[in-house]
């Protein structure tokens, strides 16, 4: 056995080798009656496909003799000819030939045969005048010159709806030169064809020229479908393994007919015969499946539902509860693992909470080291001096940092809303400005609809003190420094985004930004409160290149505020 087998699990191979030892005469006893009824099928189609195509080839001989023979008795007509030829001195000798002889023969005809649309003489006569339809000068003829060379009959056809005949009149002096047109009504002729069968069939009539004389396909999904053209019928195309084809001569004119049918058409009549032997596989399948699954469930089963627990467990799943109630080997197994994992859960729990535990005495800690009381009523102090002295920079940057504060400290909340945090992160912004003199620019911009949303204090403002201080402090050259702080909305979650186009981050610096400690509260603080609160899914991006900037992204799930 193969590598691959060994690695099964045991249920597997159990449920394997009952399927195949099996299965297997099941399912080649079904595919070779399969193939032998769609061979069978394919033999009788042909035959019928030669029946059909032999009656049709006679069917449209008769039509067109019949045409010939129309043709013929007008082109060897005595009567006919000598009125053609003839020289008249007045109309009324060709009126006399007209009603007594040309008109009369013609008219016949077109009641004897109402398939013929139109039958026409085009003569050189020039002592003939135009007569409607039925007499026409030979320069309006609508066939080559070398039409008059001979007097054969010539068909003429095209796909679509034109059928024609013409041929020279036979005469002795050769005085003019005289040809009987004949168009017929195309549908007619051979409009029966397209009903040869209900669907999945073609035919084409060759006529010796580029296109065909008539061709017609239709198939399950309608009239055009597993069309073959002349080329490919008439070359034997590689195509044509996939048709019933068969191919025969019509006498009356020498065209050739192909008719064919796709052999997936042939197979669909096998429809029946291969759901009885699908559904006698499914039959035994379903039972072997049964025999299978009630040995798997009595022997492996339990194993199997240790490994999904397992699995579980690999997926940071530590709830999970296994319980069996055999005590043998297996059950003593999964009796001991179900101790474990509850005595794993408890101690993951504890170091978890812990953690968050440790977090937020930082953050208190943090925020502990100001006395709120006092900075606000020292700020108070000093924006009213700077009033009263008019030094509006001083009152700014009291009013700044009375803000600022406020909403870092945030009533020793670690949770606050997107307005609060944007308000706190523009007052630093302004603050470091001022302390900058304007020495960088600064595009801030956040959706509207965020500003209610809740999100975790203190993390926007460490990201621009860091781009601040490690990025635009020590941008090199003379262009002009620039700070973007931006947020928006994202499938379901809220994005921020600091980006400066300072000096920016080695890549073994950027690899390190998120796992190195720093000594203030820095990016690795602010990834790790994140994934703490959200979950491992959310936290930092970090982008950089040096020389040109440092983008850091921050991805948190929308969450609403409290209502005011």
């Amino acid at each position: 056995m193969g590598k691959w087998y060994k690695n099964l699990a045991f249920r597997k191979k159990v449920f394997l080798s009952h399927l195949a030892v099996s299965l297997i005469p099941v399912v080649i006893l079904g595919v070779f009656c399969y193939f032998q009824t769609r061979r069978l099928l394919i033999q009788r189609e042909r035959e019928v496909l030669k029946e059909t195509l032999e009656q049709s080839v006679l069917r449209m001989d008769a039509s067109l003799e019949t045409y010939q023979h129309v043709m013929e008795n007008l082109v060897w007509d005595v009567n006919i000819r000598k009125a053609l030829e003839a020289h008249y001195q007045n109309n009324l000798e060709m009126y006399q030939a007209y009603r007594d002889v040309i008109d009369p023969a013609i008219q016949q005809m077109k009641l004897l045969y109402p398939q013929i649309k139109r039958l026409s003489i085009y003569s050189s006569n020039e002592t003939l005048h135009p007569h409607g339809e039925i007499l026409k000068k030979i320069q309006e003829a609508p066939w080559p010159e070398e039409a008059y060379e001979d007097y054969r009959i010539h068909w003429r056809a095209e796909d679509g709806g034109v059928l024609e005949l013409y041929c020279r009149i036979y005469g002795e002096e050769k005085q003019s030169i005289n040809v009987v047109y004949m168009e017929l009504d195309y549908q007619e002729v051979f409009g029966w064809l397209s009903g040869l069968f209900e669907d999945h069939y073609g035919v084409a009539i060759a006529n010796g020229g580029a296109s065909p004389a008539y061709s017609f396909t239709i198939s399950g999904d309608g009239e055009g479908a597993d069309s073959l053209s002349l080329p490919e019928l008439s070359c034997g195309a590689p195509c044509l393994k996939e048709y019933v084809l068969e191919q025969r001569g019509i006498p009356a004119n020498g065209w050739n007919v192909y008719l064919y049918r796709p052999l997936r058409a042939v197979s669909s009549s096998a429809i029946s015969i291969t759901f009885l032997i699908v559904a006698a596989v499914g039959i035994c399948l379903a039972v072997i499946l049964g025999a299978s699954m009630l040995l798997a469930k009595s022997v492996v089963l339990p194993l199997t539902h240790l490994i999904h627990n397992i699995d579980q467990i690999a997926g940071e799943n530590l709830t999970v509860v296994v319980r069996e109630e055999s005590k043998d080997e297996i059950g003593h197994l999964i009796q001991s693992f179900s101790q474990m994992m509850e005595r794993l859960d408890t101690l993951v729990n504890e170091v978890y909470k812990s953690k968050i535990a440790q977090q937020e005495y930082e953050m208190k800690a943090l925020q502990a080291q100001i006395n709120p009381h006092f900075l606000y009523n020292s700020l108070s102090l000093i924006n009213w001096k700077a009033i009263m002295a008019d030094q509006k920079e001083i009152s700014e940057m009291a009013q700044l940092l009375s803000t600022f504060y406020r909403t870092t400290l945030n009533k020793g909340k670690s949770v606050t809303t997107v307005k609060g945090e944007w308000d706190n992160t523009c007052s630093y912004i302004r603050i470091q400005s001022i302390m900058h003199s304007g020495k960088f620019e600064v595009e801030q911009h956040v959706e509207e609809g965020m500003m209610g949303c809740e999100m975790l204090n203190l993390i926007l403002q460490p990201l621009v003190e860091n781009a601040i201080g490690h990025g635009l402090d020590h941008k090199e050259g003379n262009g002009r420094k620039k700070l973007w702080v931006l947020g928006r909305e994202a499938g379901g979650c809220l994005e921020f985004e600091v980006k400066d186009n300072g000096r920016g981050i080695s890549e073994e610096g950027l690899k390190a930004a998120l796992k190195s400690n720093s000594k203030g509260y820095g990016l690795q603080n602010v990834n790790n409160r994140i994934r703490l609160y959200y979950g491992e899914g959310y936290g930092l991006q970090i982008e950089s290149r040096p020389g040109e900037g440092t983008k850091v992204l921050v991805r948190i799930p929308k969450r609403e505020g409290p209502a005011n």
